[in-house]
């Protein structure tokens, strides 16, 4: 019987080794896969190549890992974030090695790897720092970038739902690099808030087919603290 959950994070990542290429999903907070990062804190791999949207921020996660000089190279669009701390302090000192990469331009070539492309054309970066060493070609007058895809050994995704297949169903600002990543991966762990049964999502409703789907863990969202008002109660 097929069934791709694990009992633990710590399960989940035990096999991720020194220098491994990871992307890690995830916009801001929206869905980062933030206990299975702090479970690669605790299992110890070091000298790792990140791939995310931007740098962490804090201690916990991403930042955390960055903190804890684990982190050789980040390819992110946002490092400067007002919580990257570490990252900022590690780039200034030398101990991290940056990739700049546009957003749109980071996504397409996330997308490009899952999708078996070569390597795509685009507008942006063209005439700036980014776009030296690259290939450049005018199509119908405009100048334009060869962009490579951007491969990993490991991606970690958020998603709101799963079955033991490894069908996975984002909510909400979830849905932003994780399915893209969940293609792009050798290796893709999930991190999930609920597990359901296999029939009870809607076939049409998901958004990663479980053939994507290494392995996933179970972590239950932590209920809200604070309730937000009811529209029209009084404050």
């Amino acid at each position: 019987m097929i069934d791709k959950n694990v009992a633990s994070c710590a399960e989940a990542v035990s096999d991720v080794f020194d220098g491994a290429t990871i992307m890690i999903g995830g916009f801001g907070d929206p869905g980062v896969p933030g206990r299975l990062v702090e479970a690669l804190r605790e299992q110890g791999a070091t000298d790792l190549c990140i791939i995310h949207n931007g740098a962490g921020g804090g201690d916990f996660s991403l930042g955390g890992l960055i903190q804890d000089g684990r982190v050789r190279k980040l390819v992110a669009s946002f490092p400067s974030g007002t919580g990257s701390t570490a990252f900022r302090e590690r780039y200034l000192s030398g101990d991290i090695e940056l990739e700049l990469v546009p957003q749109g331009t980071l996504s397409e070539r996330i997308r490009a790897a899952g999708a078996g492309i070569g390597g795509f054309y685009t507008p942006t970066g063209v005439g700036t720092r980014l776009a030296e060493g690259k290939e450049t070609r005018i199509i119908n007058g405009r100048e334009y970038v060869l962009e490579l895809p951007l491969h990993a050994d490991f991606a970690f995704i958020k998603a709101h739902r799963g079955d033991r297949l490894g069908n996975l169903i984002y909510r909400l600002a979830m849905r932003n690099f994780n399915p893209i990543m969940a293609t792009a991966g050798k290796q893709v762990i999930a991190e999930i808030e609920e597990l359901v049964p296999v029939g009870e999502l809607p076939l049409e409703e998901i958004h990663t087919p479980g053939i994507f789907i290494d392995r996933m863990v179970e972590v239950p969202r932590l209920p809200q603290l604070f309730a937000p008002p009811k529209r029209g109660a009084a404050t």
